[in-house]
């Protein structure tokens, strides 16, 4: 196991993330990164979408470090409106375990006034540990 979950085991159950995760290894940390793809263009408006395109981009960044979705401790997702990320829960669910799988690192959201591109609805930081050994 690449890592291990730190749950207390009287706290009801995380869904979706994860409250803490300990890990050993080579550390990868990606700048925030939004919903438009390798030429910096938006394909679409759509909250769900963006936010799948950033996580596409996550793994992508994670690769040339050679580490992998399952790698990732920590994403930090800042987002222009928490309603519309309320909304897009189930569409968001989706493009997370076609992408990232059934693996929920420690996050956080946060909503902020904007961000630095006007069209980005959604940005997100990762980190992610790649074990000793691989």
């Amino acid at each position: 196991m690449p890592h291990e979950i730190l749950h207390p085991k009287h706290w009801k159950a995380a869904r979706g993330y994860a409250n803490g995760i300990a890990a050993t290894g080579r550390m990868v940390f990606t700048g925030g990164l939004i919903g438009w793809n390798a030429n910096q263009e938006f394909e679409t408006d759509d909250f769900a979408a963006q936010a799948a395109q950033a996580l596409k981009s996550i793994v992508e960044v994670l690769a040339e470090a050679g580490a992998r979705p399952e790698h990732l401790v920590r994403l930090t997702w800042y987002v222009t409106d928490k309603h519309e990320y309320l909304a897009s829960l189930k569409e968001l669910g989706t493009a997370y375990k076609a992408i990232i799988g059934r693996h929920f690192p420690a996050m956080a959201l946060v909503q902020v006034v904007a961000l630095v591109e006007d069209r980005a609805k959604v940005e997100i930081e990762a980190t992610a540990v790649i074990p000793e050994g691989l």
